[in-house]
């Protein structure tokens, strides 16, 4: 809105002022047209009768219209407009040429090198006002265009990497700042369908946090918050490939996605994160297991272009092998049976087992 409001400002500010620049080595030319403009409010007049420091002087003053003359010592009105033109600061600045002569050629000339207007000097009053305001307000609303423009493709690329944030957001749990199940279940389709074309394996590992609820009971649910953000910036930051993924799956649940992964390499990574976990040494009174935090993991490994049930039956596999885990003492790696899925249910309150 700041910015809508400056741009406003210049357009109206626009409006009411046009400066023109006359490049002419007559002093009566620019007398003469300094009467012609004693009584016009909207229209300011800089005069410079030096041709050679014509390009720095425009840079400068900025004008929004150019009144060139076409015979002058040193340097003659066609190079130097062929100068503005390649100029970045007066390459759009419309240029009027100014000159005695009415010939064909040199008019031609002119607008070849890329004037915008021809006038015989001294023109009628109202002849040259109208040109000098036409052309000027014509180059004024250009650069509202562009100032428009621009400012509107700030507001887009701010929208859009608002977008993008908000997006990412929605990809991420609010506890602990990781991936959250919706991202998993996008990651996961992915890369199912990456698997059966490159014919590859791919793993998935669940990990529970053991008697999680006696640690909300004993602790308190700010420590057991807590617990779970360490958990899963532990869990994060020892998954290290970039197809890899962590995220929290729910509760006290996670899920870490291993592409192109065998068993044998899921274990090993399943086995890394228990111990790393178990190694924060984070105080857990309330468990049969181990004086500090750890977890259980359930293993499980599909070739998808061999095995075809599709990434909901690893994943259930994965929670199968979990709960074995947890039946068989916790704090421990379980790989999932071969064919698991006619194996039974596992209950939902793990917590039980």
């Amino acid at each position: 809105n700041n910015h809508a409001n400056e741009v406003n400002e210049l357009i109206t500010q626009s409006k009411r002022h046009h400066l023109v620049m006359l490049i002419d080595d007559d002093p009566v030319m620019a007398e003469a047209l300094s009467l012609m403009l004693k009584e016009e409010d909207d229209i300011e007049m800089h005069y410079c009768p030096d041709p050679c420091n014509a390009l720095s002087v425009a840079e400068k003053v900025q004008p929004t219209l150019i009144l060139l003359d076409m015979v002058m010592p040193d340097i003659d009105g066609l190079t130097l407009l062929s100068f503005l033109r390649v100029n970045e600061a007066t390459r759009q600045t419309p240029i009027v040429a100014l000159s005695m002569n009415e010939e064909a050629t040199l008019k031609a000339n002119v607008f070849i090198k890329g004037g915008n207007d021809y006038l015989v000097k001294l023109p009628d009053k109202i002849e040259m006002l109208a040109r000098m305001r036409y052309h000027s307000e014509s180059y004024i609303r250009m650069l509202q265009r562009d100032d428009a423009f621009s400012a509107l493709s700030v507001s887009q690329r701010k929208l859009a990497a608002s977008n993008l944030r908000l997006q990412q957001l929605t990809m991420l749990d609010a506890l602990t700042s990781i991936a959250n199940r919706r991202q998993f279940e996008e990651a996961v389709t992915i890369e199912w369908r990456r698997a059966i074309r490159d014919k590859t394996s791919l793993s998935i590992v669940m990990a529970d946090v053991d008697h999680f609820k006696n640690c909300n009971d004993h602790y308190g649910h700010q420590h057991g918050d807590e617990v779970l953000r360490q958990v899963a910036r532990t869990m994060e930051n020892s998954v290290k490939r970039p197809a890899d993924l962590t995220a929290r799956y729910g509760g006290e649940e996670f899920i870490i996605l291993l592409p192109n992964t065998s068993k044998e390499g899921a274990i090993k990574v399943a086995e890394r994160l228990r111990s790393e976990v178990e190694a924060l040494h984070l105080e857990h009174a309330g468990s049969a297991v181990s004086p500090w935090v750890t977890i259980s993991l359930g293993v499980a490994t599909i070739n998808p272009g061999i095995d075809d049930r599709g990434h909901q039956s690893l994943v259930r596999e994965a929670d199968r092998a979990l709960y074995q885990a947890k039946k068989q003492g916790r704090n421990r790696v379980v790989l999932a049976k071969e064919n698991s899925a006619a194996h039974p249910d596992a209950p939902k309150n793990r917590d039980s087992v």
